[in-house]
């Protein structure tokens, strides 16, 4: 099995920086597309940025030029560097990783982790 790992999240002022990290271990063979998804209350989750195994990344027109994702393949750990946070980017941010696991690719999801942006 395959298991998804979050943490880095918290509270913080609006402007303020925060770094969400996630690791995946397990029965891994490989490794594919890693990203980050969030869901605020009464809302759907949504994506907010995505990054393949070369390292293409695609954003969410609403963090673009404040978030970063980037990711470490040697530890299979993908991280999301968050500045100059607002408000409205408070939720539950979530890790996916599309992984090759049991013969077929499955996407994995971490537990979840709470940002709280304060004004």
């Amino acid at each position: 099995q395959v298991q998804v790992v979050e943490s880095g999240g918290g509270l913080v002022q609006a402007g303020g920086s925060l770094r969400l990290s996630c690791a995946a271990s397990g029965s891994i063979f490989s490794l594919g597309t890693m990203g980050w998804y969030r869901q605020a209350p009464g809302k759907q989750r949504e994506l907010v940025a995505t990054i393949t195994s070369g390292g293409t990344t695609n954003y969410a027109d609403s963090v673009k030029g404040r978030f970063t994702i980037s990711r470490d393949n040697a530890k299979n750990t993908v991280y999301l560097q968050m500045t100059s946070l607002k408000p409205e980017d408070t939720a539950v941010f979530y890790c996916n990783a599309r992984a090759y696991a049991t013969g077929a690719w499955r996407d994995f999801w971490g537990q979840g982790t709470q940002v709280t942006v304060s004004s």
